[in-house]
C-alpha cells in the first residue's frame, strides 16, 4: 500500500496545483489549461481553412479542384491512369473521374473503417508515405481529398474496382452518411470525386472557366499521354451525374475542350512562345533520371528582354521555384560562359546570371519519391537533392545540344551576348539617374500633391489622366491620406524597354520617385509610400489604353505591388441623374435605366435629339408621358466621358470617398496567362494581336 500512494500522492499535489493556477488566472483574467481548445480530424480545416489551402477566396475555391485533380493525377504519373475528366455541375458542385485503380475500399486495419472512408476524412492518411502505392506523387501531404471533405456541404465518393461500384457520401464537413457500401457490380476502375464547396466558408462559390481550362492544360503537358477534358454542365438543368461513369458520353450541348500531349514540356515550350519572335528553331529537350530523380527540361531562347521560366516538382507547380530552379541556372550561367570563352571571347565578356535568362522560356519538372516543399501550398521546392540531379542532368544535355546544333548555338550566344553589352549600358545609364539618392523618395515630383500622412498604411495615391483632372483630384480629395499625381497624356509602352530608357521618362520617373520603392536591382517593397495605389483614368479609349500601359509598367516592374494588394482601379461613374431636386449616379447603362424609371427610360428620347445633344458633358431631358407630365419632376441625365468633367464635389462623392467609391483590386489569378496575354497585346507581333482582336471582338464593351 506504501508504494500505491507514494505514486497516487505526487498526482492528487498536481492536480491541486493546476486546480489553483487555473482559479488564480481566472482571478488575474490570464489563461490556463482549460483555456486551449483541442480541435481533432477535419474540425481543426474548418476551423483554419487558410493553413491548407491559402485563402478561402477564389484561389482557394480553385485549389480545392486542383486537390482531387492531383490524386487522380498522381495515378497518372503512375501509370495506373491515363483519362481523366473535370465536369463543373449546377449548384456549384464539381466532379472528377478517373480510370485509375481505384481508392481501397476494404476495413482499414487501424481505423476499422473502409480506407475509402479513412482516405476522405482522416489528415495525412494516403498511399504517400510509404510502400509502394506511389513511387511518384504531388499529393505528398495525405491532406488533399480530406481537407477538401471538410470543406464541403456534400462529398460523394464512388470507386471501381475489384469487379464492383462501391460509394460513400458525406455531408457538413465530411462527416460520414452510412458505411461504405457495394452499390452494383462493374468491370470499370477508377474513381469519382463530387463535391460542393461549403457556402459558410467560401462566400464566393463562382469557378472560372478559363482558369481551370489554364490548369489543366499546364497538367496534360506535364504528363505526356494523359487525356484531361473539362466539361461546364453549369446551366444545365438536370445531369444524370451517377449512371455514368464520363459525363462527356452522355453527349450534353454545353462547353467542353479536351487535351492530350506527346510532346510533353517540348510542347509546352512552343505553346509559350506561339505569340513570340524565335530566336533559334530547335527547343532544347531533355528528359532522364539521375540519383532517383526525374529529370525533364525544355528551354527555347525569343526576341524579348523579359524571361519565363516554370518550374514544377511532381507536377506541382512552384511558384517560387527551389532547388530545382538553382541547379538549372548555375549550370545555363556556367555552360554558355564555357561557350563564349571556348569561342575566343574577352576576358571581360563573363554573363551573369540575367544576362543568360533575358528571353529565355524555360519548362523544368522534377519528379522524386521523397519530395520536400515548403508549406502546404507547395510554392517551392526544398529537396536538396532534386539541384544536384538537375544541375547534372541539364548541363552534360545543354552542352550536347550546343555542339550538335551550331546554328542555335550561335544565336544563342548572340543573344545572351546582346543583352550583357545592354546591360553594361543600361547600368552606365542607369547609375547616371538613380546616382545621389535621385529615386529614394527624398525628392519628389512637382505634379505630386502628396498627403500628409507618413504612415503608408493609410495612404493613397490616386494616379489620374492629365492636369484638369489632376486639378479636380486634388481639390475634392482628403488632404491627410489622399496624394494625387496627374500624368500628361499616355506613358511609354515599357514592353520591350530597358529601364535605361525607361528612367528617361519623364512620367515614368515621376510614378516610380512617388511610389518610393525605386526599381530594378535596388527595388524594395517595404519602402512603398502609398498601400493603395489607385489607377483613376477617363471612361473612353484613350483612358483604357492609359490605364493598360500602366498595368503593363506594374506587372513589368512593379510585381509586388500587385502581389500584395496594392494596386485598385477606379470606378468612376458614368451618368449623372438628376431627378427633381434628387441627384444620383449610374456606373452602368442598367443603373441608369433604373434612376431614370421603367416609364421614362433614356430610349424613348427623340433619336434625333438623343443623337444631337448626348455628348460629353451634355445633359438632356427625360418626360413621362402627357397625363403625367404636370406632376413628375423633369429627370436628367449627364454622361460624364472625363474626370475633368466633374467639379471636385462630384469627383469626392463618386469617386474618391471611401465610404461610397467603387475600387477594383488588381490580382494576378495566373501569372502565365498574364505574361502571354501582356506579350500580345503589348509587344511586336502584329499579326497576333490583330487575331487576338478579332476573335475576341464580340466580348468587347464598346464606348462609341
Amino acid at each position: 500500500m506504501g508504494s500505491f500512494f507514494a505514486i497516487l500522492n505526487p498526482l492528487n499535489m498536481a492536480e491541486k496545483k493546476a486546480k489553483k493556477a487555473n482559479d488564480m488566472a481566472a482571478k488575474t483574467g490570464s489563461y490556463g489549461a482549460s483555456d486551449i481548445t483541442v480541435l481533432e480530424g477535419l474540425e481543426a480545416v474548418r476551423r483554419r481553412p487558410g493553413m491548407y489551402i491559402g485563402t478561402t477566396g477564389t484561389s482557394g475555391l480553385h485549389h480545392l479542384v486542383w486537390e482531387v485533380f492531383d490524386n487522380s493525377r498522381d495515378e497518372a504519373m503512375g501509370g495506373f491512369a491515363n483519362d481523366i475528366e473535370i465536369a463543373l455541375l449546377p449548384g456549384s458542385r464539381v466532379r472528377v473521374a478517373d480510370n485509375g485503380r481505384g481508392i481501397p475500399v476494404e476495413i482499414h486495419p487501424k481505423t476499422k473503417v473502409s480506407t475509402l472512408e479513412t482516405v476522405m476524412t482522416k489528415l495525412h492518411a494516403g498511399g504517400k508515405f510509404g510502400g509502394e502505392g506511389y513511387k511518384v506523387s504531388g499529393g505528398l501531404h495525405g491532406v488533399g481529398v480530406s481537407v477538401v471533405n471538410a470543406l464541403s456541404s456534400r462529398v460523394r465518393a464512388e470507386v471501381y474496382r475489384d469487379g464492383g461500384k462501391y460509394m460513400q457520401e458525406y455531408k457538413d464537413g465530411g462527416k460520414p452518411i452510412g458505411k461504405t457500401k457495394k452499390i452494383e457490380s462493374s468491370k470499370l476502375h477508377g474513381t469519382i470525386v463530387t463535391f460542393e464547396a461549403d457556402a459558410k466558408i467560401f462566400p464566393d462559390r463562382q469557378l472560372h472557366w478559363d482558369t481551370i481550362v489554364s490548369h489543366m492544360r499546364q497538367q496534360a503537358y506535364l504528363v505526356k499521354g494523359l487525356r484531361i477534358s473539362i466539361l461546364d454542365l453549369r446551366t444545365v438543368e438536370q445531369v444524370d451525374d451517377e449512371s455514368i461513369f464520363y459525363l462527356r458520353d452522355l453527349r450534353i450541348d454545353a462547353p467542353s475542350t479536351t487535351f492530350y500531349f506527346e510532346g510533353g514540356l517540348r510542347s509546352l515550350v512552343g505553346f509559350q512562345n506561339r505569340y513570340l519572335e524565335i530566336i533559334h528553331k530547335n527547343i532544347f529537350y531533355v528528359e532522364k533520371e539521375q540519383d532517383g530523380v526525374a529529370v525533364e527540361i525544355a528551354l527555347q531562347y525569343v526576341d524579348d528582354i523579359t524571361s519565363r521560366l516554370s518550374a514544377f516538382a511532381n507536377n506541382i507547380y512552384n511558384i517560387e521555384g527551389g532547388m530545382h530552379v538553382t541547379g538549372f541556372k548555375a549550370a545555363l550561367t556556367r555552360t554558355l560562359n564555357a561557350q563564349i570563352k571556348n569561342g575566343g571571347g574577352k576576358e571581360s565578356d563573363t554573363f551573369t546570371g540575367d544576362d543568360v535568362l533575358e528571353g529565355m522560356t524555360a519548362v523544368i519538372s522534377v519528379k522524386m519519391r521523397e519530395v520536400q516543399f515548403e508549406g502546404q501550398t507547395k510554392s517551392k521546392l526544398g529537396s536538396v537533392e532534386a539541384r544536384g540531379a538537375t544541375e547534372t542532368v541539364f548541363a552534360e544535355a545543354f552542352n550536347a545540344f550546343l555542339e550538335e546544333h551550331p546554328d542555335d548555338a550561335r544565336a544563342i550566344i548572340g543573344k545572351v551576348t546582346l543583352a550583357m553589352k545592354a546591360r553594361k549600358a543600361a547600368k552606365a545609364a542607369k547609375d547616371s539617374i538613380l546616382r545621389k539618392g535621385a529615386l529614394d523618395g527624398m525628392t519628389l515630383p512637382g505634379k505630386l500633391a502628396d498627403c500628409q500622412t507618413k504612415l503608408a498604411e493609410e495612404a493613397e495615391l490616386f494616379i489620374v489622366e492629365g492636369d484638369s483632372a489632376g486639378g479636380t483630384a486634388k481639390m475634392g480629395r482628403d488632404r491627410r491620406v489622399q496624394a494625387v499625381l496627374p500624368l500628361r497624356g499616355k506613358i511609354l509602352n515599357i514592353e520591350r524597354a530597358r529601364l535605361d530608357k525607361m528612367l528617361a521618362s519623364e512620367q515614368i520617373k515621376n510614378l516610380v520617385v512617388a511610389l518610393g520603392t525605386a526599381i530594378g536591382d535596388i527595388f524594395d517593397i517595404a519602402k512603398l509610400r502609398y498601400h493603395k495605389i489607385i489607377i483613376a483614368t477617363d471612361a473612353d479609349v484613350d483612358g483604357a489604353h492609359i490605364r493598360t500601359l500602366l498595368l503593363t509598367l506594374m506587372y513589368r516592374h512593379f510585381r509586388p505591388v500587385i502581389d500584395g494588394g496594392y494596386l485598385y482601379i477606379a470606378q468612376p461613374p458614368l451618368f449623372k441623374v438628376r431627378k427633381g431636386k434628387e441627384i444620383a449616379y449610374a456606373y452602368t447603362d442598367e443603373e441608369r435605366i433604373k434612376l431614370v424609371g421603367k416609364d421614362m427610360p433614356l430610349e424613348t428620347v427623340d433619336p434625333e435629339v438623343q443623337q444631337a445633344d448626348y455628348g460629353a458633358g451634355s445633359e438632356q431631358e427625360v418626360e413621362e408621358s402627357d397625363d403625367k407630365k404636370k406632376r413628375a419632376p423633369k429627370v436628367s441625365v449627364q454622361r460624364y466621358k472625363g474626370l475633368g468633367e466633374m467639379n471636385s464635389d462630384e469627383l469626392w462623392e463618386t469617386t474618391m470617398d471611401p465610404a461610397r467609391r467603387i475600387l477594383k483590386q488588381v490580382t494576378i489569378e495566373d501569372a502565365q496567362e498574364a505574361d502571354t496575354v501582356f506579350d500580345m497585346l503589348m509587344g511586336t507581333d502584329v499579326p497576333a494581336r490583330k487575331s487576338f482582336i478579332q476573335s475576341h471582338a464580340k466580348e468587347a464593351t464598346l464606348d462609341i
